[in-house]
């Protein structure tokens, strides 16, 4: 309420209470009308506090809401980081997992299972040549029976290493079994191959596995058979000619590469 009607209300309540007035015959309608305003105004401002309340309450349930709600989000944005964290983990389990079942655990190289997988992948892509060049190393089994299983390992362990260090990038060694090694030579000819692998056994023949406890140098040769996938040919049928091939490197001698036909 403003100055001025509060100075009209208090007129009439000074005419009100004027005895002079009090018989005039506007006075009881006058009395009923002032009654009447103050009510409402009693009226007015008890609906006036229950709206100052009840917008009160409004905003603090609202401050609340949105508190929660922020506090939801945090917690929301927290989870998904944790969720994503253990998905990173799984995944890097997994890959690990694949790593290890695709691995010889004494060489580190790819085992019979990876070469399998990698080979038949290299064979869905037609439109690449590929080459494999099985390996075998030479009386091996003499290493065995002269300086023991033990040393057997390590020396298999020094010809992964070698036979890693010889290849190019995207080219893949692993073990088939033994002292037998594959390799799988993508966008390689035949020719090709038989350069590389001419190469491979050159450092091969370089090697000092050094079992000896005297000091005397031992050293190891190969023999290797070298095939060309050819089109619309399994890879298995690949390898079993290169393995063919190996055979015949034996059968002259040993210490050389052949090349299947």
């Amino acid at each position: 309420m403003n100055m001025r009607e509060q100075a009209l209300l208090d007129e009439v309540l000074a005419l009100l209470d004027d005895p002079s007035h009090r018989d005039h015959p506007l006075h009881g309608a006058l009395e009923r009308l002032y009654r009447h305003h103050l009510e409402q105004r009693e009226r007015l401002e008890r609906l006036i506090s229950i709206a100052d309340g009840f917008q009160q309450s409004a905003q603090y349930d609202l401050h609340d809401a949105r508190h929660q709600l922020e506090h939801q989000r945090r917690r929301q944005r927290k989870l998904s980081r944790i969720a994503d964290r253990f998905q990173e983990l799984l995944h890097e389990r997994n890959q690990a997992l694949e790593d290890v079942s695709g691995q010889d655990p004494l060489t580190g190289l790819a085992n019979r299972r990876r070469l399998h997988q990698h080979l038949e992948e290299m064979t869905d892509d037609a439109s690449q040549p590929f080459s494999v060049a099985m390996i075998d190393i030479d009386h091996f089994k003499v290493i065995n029976d002269r300086y023991g299983h033990a040393a057997g390992d390590r020396a298999l362990i020094a010809l992964a290493k070698t036979l890693t260090a010889s290849l190019r990038a995207g080219d893949l060694c692993g073990r088939w079994g033994g002292e037998e090694f594959l390799l799988a030579l993508p966008t390689t000819r035949l020719d090709q191959a038989e350069c590389l692998v001419a190469r491979l056994g050159d450092r091969l023949r370089q090697l000092d596995l050094a079992l000896d406890a005297s000091g005397e140098p031992t050293t190891v040769t190969a023999s290797i058979g070298i095939a060309e996938h050819q089109p619309d040919e399994d890879y298995r049928d690949t390898i079993h000619r290169a393995d063919q091939a190996l055979l015949t490197a034996k059968r002259e001698g040993r210490d050389r590469s052949r090349r299947a036909g």
